[in-house]
């Protein structure tokens, strides 16, 4: 429930004449308070006893004020929920990524956090491939020599961890922050990478054979200088 209170004078006619005195009524007019109310389902009740088009329109747009105020208000503290959690303190954290997920996968939805930061997974070969690890925390972890083959990865965030050399072939590795990551001698094979980013990421000798990603998103791929001539071709950069 939002409140609130506004000086109008008795002989307002319209919104529009309202609009031309900004600075409230005229010395000899007698001040009148609207008090008006909005409730969460968008429905304003005035306390004034005046019912003519004019305040009906004023309730409106008082409403619509109120409901701007609240979304520019809460959107500060979503901005500072993306912060990254706690390391969790599971002793059996790193083995849960050969259980990965079960539930959410694409979306990105979880139970619990699936926290890998920090983990060597260093030439597993086995307990990685086509796993759902969704939104997992992966930033300092290591997959050298993983074979991480059709796992779905959608969402993770993977800043500054180590692939070198992992093989992504036919993953869906879509909206991963693959930022200052080591992806040297990494396979995309047939990897779906829509909407992810490789800010500052080393992708030195990756292979991105049939590599399923947007127009956008390659154009910002092309862009990282470590990338090779035959990288940048597979590609199609320009």
């Amino acid at each position: 429930m939002a409140t609130l209170s506004t000086p109008l004078c008795h002989n307002t006619l319209s919104l529009r004449q309202l609009s031309t005195k900004r600075h409230g009524c005229l010395l000899h007019q007698l001040p009148l308070t609207v008090r008006i109310s909005c409730s969460s389902a968008s429905n304003c009740v005035s306390k004034s006893e005046e019912s003519s088009s004019p305040f009906k329109e004023l309730k409106t747009v008082a409403c619509g004020l109120l409901a701007v105020c609240a979304v520019a208000t809460a959107s500060p503290v979503i901005a500072a929920n993306q912060r990254l959690p706690p390391l969790s303190t599971d002793p059996n954290r790193c083995e849960r990524a050969f259980v990965g997920n079960t539930i959410g996968q694409a979306n990105g939805v979880y139970d619990k956090p699936l926290d890998l930061r920090f983990c060597d997974y260093t030439n597993e070969k086995t307990n990685l491939k086509g796993k759902s690890l969704s939104a997992a925390l992966m930033s300092d972890a290591k997959f050298d020599g993983a074979d991480m083959s059709e796992a779905v990865m959608s969402k993770a965030y993977a800043v500054g961890a180590s692939f070198k050399g992992t093989n992504f072939s036919n993953a869906v590795l879509d909206r991963v922050n693959f930022g200052k990551a080591n992806l040297q001698g990494a396979v995309f094979k047939n990897t779906v990478l829509s909407g992810s980013t490789f800010d500052n990421a080393q992708l030195q000798d990756a292979v991105f054979e049939d590599t399923i990603i947007g127009y956008i998103d390659i154009q910002k791929l092309c862009a990282n200088t470590t990338l090779t001539d035959e990288g940048k071709a597979e590609l199609g950069c320009r």
